[in-house]
């Protein structure tokens, strides 16, 4: 035996003169481990009758009550059988214990391969506080004292309860407040019993997935467009189809509901993600129209609908008309900072009831103080006031921004509309988008390749995604100068 599981050692043979290392394991788990590897590499084949505890003890030299446990330990576990006439190996699956050679090259890590293939690496993992980040909300005006004052209240007021699990759909008091604060400001219809908390936009977008397809199922995306959209379609393993974009919003080809009939269909009408343009009222209507026909269902992200800088806000899609077969989903992580990780989708209110079951399975509470925290901050008006002031800063940022760009670019390349925290620039064919992205964060600078959003990169996808919510506007210029220069060097001439 000790030629097929090699020699244990000990204390004393470890501590020898000259001996540099860790300390040696106790001899009972050398033995179980050197047991399980010959069973596994198949020296000690199925139905092997291993030596009684007394040989193995006197062979190996060590004790047979090391022995008697491993044997022991090896038969919880399954690696052994014993019976009356002594331990033997069990039959495994292992190819190498059943002496076969595994040829098939569908092995776990091909597969394992061959999945995150879908999830290709489209941004870059650079400092979200650096300058031009899209995406990112002036977290340094967020008021931290009204935010502690909300959690302190919650904390009195809940504990110890609210440390157990709350309701799968999360807590009633801020799925309420939510549902009061969309009918007055987003034209939503629902009721709190529709709304579904969730952790950030992206579970919601996979909830959306996860009960409304099935594998294979197509899912159209606006293309350029939100990498989270197409990352929970992967996920769910649908057949992704991209949609061009234009100044009207997701442009839908005449012919593409009768050659391909989505189950889902992402967009983002208040301020698409990243172009800028609003769905118009034509192009909603007549979504909701052929997606009621097609039996289709639309998810409407309205992440920064909120901050619409110029004129009265632009109202949801969900609210249009009445029962219209729309997904609607949001976060907090721009109104009010990203690590608070709470969003939502609200669904309609002919299946929400129907939905209870499953997402009773599917979904556990919790961040319950968070969430209560969140709903008496609506209520009390604290949001509300907050959302005031962060509209009036990024009104005044991106006219910042907006002055920067026309002063070295071409303004008809300026993309972005009167919304959000965002301006997209189109680049021309000659400069690339990824370059000069890459040069911008050599420079402490973070704008994101607008090609890097489009899952069929084209002439019109070439640009850049420059965001300003976070970067006061006094550094805005200097840093539209620094973009420039670069774009100069790679063009060889100089930017006008």
């Amino acid at each position: 035996m000790i030629e097929i599981i090699g020699p244990l050692t000990n204390q004393a043979t470890a501590s020898g003169a000259g001996t540099v290392g860790k300390k040696p394991a106790p001899l009972q788990k050398q033995l179980i481990e050197r047991l399980q590897q010959a069973i596994l590499a198949g020296r000690l084949p199925a139905g092997s009758l291993l030596p009684s505890s007394r040989l193995l003890a006197a062979e190996m030299g060590v004790s047979r009550n090391t022995v008697v446990i491993a044997y022991e330990h090896l038969a919880a576990v399954g690696y052994v059988v014993a019976d009356k006439k002594g331990t033997r190996v069990s039959p495994l699956s292992s190819p190498a214990a059943r002496g076969e050679h595994q040829t098939s090259p569908a092995t776990p890590e091909a597969v394992y391969a061959a999945r995150v293939e879908q999830f290709a690496a489209t941004r870059t993992h650079a400092d979200n506080t650096l300058p031009l980040t899209p995406g990112t909300p002036a977290l340094d005006r967020f008021p931290l004292g009204a935010w502690r004052r909300a959690l302190e209240r919650s904390m009195e007021r809940a504990l110890p309860l609210a440390l157990g699990y709350g309701a799968p759909t999360g807590e009633p008091a801020l799925r309420d407040a939510i549902a009061a604060h969309l009918r007055m400001s987003r034209g939503v219809r629902c009721d709190g019993s529709q709304v579904v908390i969730t952790e950030g936009a992206q579970e919601a977008l996979n909830l959306c997935v996860r009960l409304f397809t099935n594998p294979g199922d197509i899912a159209w995306v606006e293309d350029p467009g939100y990498r989270g959209a197409k990352a929970a379609f992967n996920l769910g393993d649908l057949t992704t189809l991209p949609m061009p974009v234009d100044l009207e919003g997701i442009a839908v080809p005449p012919d593409a509901w009768r050659t391909h009939s989505p189950k889902l269909i992402y967009t983002s009408p208040a301020h698409q993600y990243p172009t800028g343009s609003v769905l118009s009222v034509a192009r909603r209507l007549a979504l909701i129209a052929q997606a009621r026909r097609s039996g289709a269902w639309l998810i409407e992200d309205d992440y920064d609908g909120e901050f619409r800088h110029t004129g009265e806000p632009i109202a949801s899609l969900q609210g249009l008309v009445p029962d219209a077969p729309v997904l609607y989903v949001g976060s907090f992580s721009k109104t009010m900072f990203p690590a608070l990780r709470i969003g939502f989708v609200v669904l309609p209110g002919a299946i929400a009831g129907h939905a209870a079951v499953a997402l009773q399975e599917m979904l556990r509470g919790g961040h319950r103080l968070e969430q209560l925290a969140l709903a008496h901050f609506i209520e009390s008006g604290e949001f509300g006031r907050h959302l005031g002031r962060m509209r009036r800063l990024y009104r005044e940022r991106q006219q910042a921004l907006r002055d920067a760009l026309t002063a070295h670019f071409e303004p008809s390349q300026i993309l972005g509309g009167n919304c959000g925290m965002h301006l997209t620039l189109r680049l021309p064919p000659h400069l690339s988008d990824q370059v000069l992205a890459e040069r911008a964060l050599a420079e402490r600078l973070n704008p994101r390749a607008l090609s890097g959003f489009a899952l069929q990169p084209r002439e019109e996808t070439n640009g850049l995604v420059i965001g300003y919510g976070s970067t006061p506007a006094e550094q805005l210029a200097p840093a539209i100068g620094v973009l420039a220069s670069l774009a100069g060097e790679m063009a060889g001439a100089r930017v006008v």
